[in-house]
């Protein structure tokens, strides 16, 4: 794209109107600094620009930014060639400045603009923690836009000014904090859910790793000498920082991992295919009826569409434990009639809570220096999220001294 030098908007003194030369004549556009004098020096410079052949940086609509921004997304947010879950965050934000300024100059958008964008997004019932984070990645694409010479900065500048979503100073919904799933609702699940998928949710508990952490487990991501084992995940969270994460096996993790060890050890340890195969010789076992010579002649597709991969999922992985959640509900109902049914007695949780039950735990008898260890946090402020705060010993302090 060439670079050309924008006409400049000018005082003329003799007058007081603005002034802009293009192609050697002066044109005199009104009162300096008035919205009218600015408007036709915008289309001044616009047709400027076109009569030029350089109209990208000048005529791009929000909607072309998007477009360009988003196949930058593709290549910029990847890890081990595939994009990462920030590229669909992106595009969530940015369907709400797509759905009103599709058509607007993408150099006219403002903080106005931005906060017509976020009240959309209160509309929708989007919590304000996410719609805060919502606002930071559309700024993140102007951002993208000014290095690219494709906004100017003052547009940057601009949308900069607005401040995000205080708690109880907006009408966005407020987030339930993440709490760490009581052991009787873990245990209700275990008969609902695959042996790959219990271990998965024993392994969370008893090391704080992450959903995505432990569905990629393999073999040669272990050091199994020594007492405590070391697992290296092939990819992490914070891999493009350049920091390592080690989480620790003790012994009870290790009687959990060890069936599921391989001699292929670039394999995933907890394989879908394996519990689609368990399942369906469980249900073949448990038939109560003899299969019909049609049904016995029949043969499996050699290329099912929806065959297992070749390891869990975050979101597979979550679906399991959630579907778990709801067959254990309607047990539980049926062995208590007497509630109703709209009032569950085995809450739905998912799999990250796991994360805040270790790091509670590790907190309360270790201190939060070690949660943070544990949980591989650079900061002990985030560890704070994570580790439920402990008041027993805070207790025992005010009846000693109080």
């Amino acid at each position: 794209m060439p670079k050309r030098t924008k006409p400049a908007y000018l005082l003329h003194r003799a007058t007081g109107q603005a002034r802009c030369r293009t192609n050697g004549k002066d044109h005199y556009l009104g009162q300096f600094g008035s919205p009218e004098s600015r408007e036709r020096y915008e289309d001044l410079v616009a047709e400027w620009f076109a009569r030029n052949g350089d109209t990208t940086r000048h005529t791009l609509t929000v909607d072309d930014l998007v477009l360009l921004y988003l196949e930058h997304a593709q290549q910029h947010y990847r890890k081990n060639g595939q994009p990462t879950s920030e590229v669909t965050n992106i595009r969530i934000a940015l369907k709400y400045v797509v759905a009103k300024f599709s058509t607007s100059r993408a150099r006219e958008f403002g903080p106005k603009s931005l906060k017509a964008a976020r009240q959309a997004m209160i509309d929708a019932g989007c919590v304000r923690s996410s719609i805060n984070r919502m606002t930071a990645r559309i700024r993140g694409m102007f951002k993208w836009a000014v290095a690219e010479e494709l906004v100017p900065p003052d547009t940057l500048v601009a949308i900069q000014s607005l401040a995000g979503l205080r708690y109880g100073r907006s009408d966005a919904k407020e987030s339930d904090p993440v709490k760490p799933v009581p052991q009787a609702f873990i245990a209700a699940v275990e008969p609902h859910v695959s042996r790959q998928v219990w271990a998965m949710i024993q392994l969370q508990r008893l090391t704080g790793a992450r959903p995505g952490e432990i569905v990629s487990m393999r073999g040669c991501d272990l050091n199994t000498k020594g007492t405590i084992w070391e697992y290296i995940p092939e990819s992490h969270k914070t891999q493009h920082h350049g920091k390592r994460r080690i989480i620790f096996l003790g012994p009870q993790a290790q009687k959990v991992l060890k069936p599921f060890l391989r001699m292929d050890l670039a394999a995933h340890l907890f394989s879908p295919a394996e519990s689609r195969e368990a399942h369906l010789e469980q249900r073949r076992a448990s038939r109560k009826t003899l299969m019909t010579p049609s049904q016995l002649a029949r043969t499996r597709k050699p290329n099912p569409s929806k065959a297992p991969g070749d390891c869990y999922t975050v979101v597979s992985y979550g679906r399991a434990i959630r579907n778990a959640c709801q067959r254990a509900d309607r047990e539980a109902h049926k062995e208590n009639p007497d509630v109703a049914y709209d009032v569950a007695l085995i809450p739905s949780w998912h799999p990250h809570q796991l994360r805040h039950n270790a790091a509670t735990e590790v907190r309360r008898q270790f201190g939060i220096e070690t949660a943070r260890a544990v949980l591989g946090h650079s900061s002990i402020t985030t560890s704070e999220l994570y580790a439920e705060f402990d008041d027993s010993k805070a207790r025992e302090a005010i009846a000693r001294i109080g």
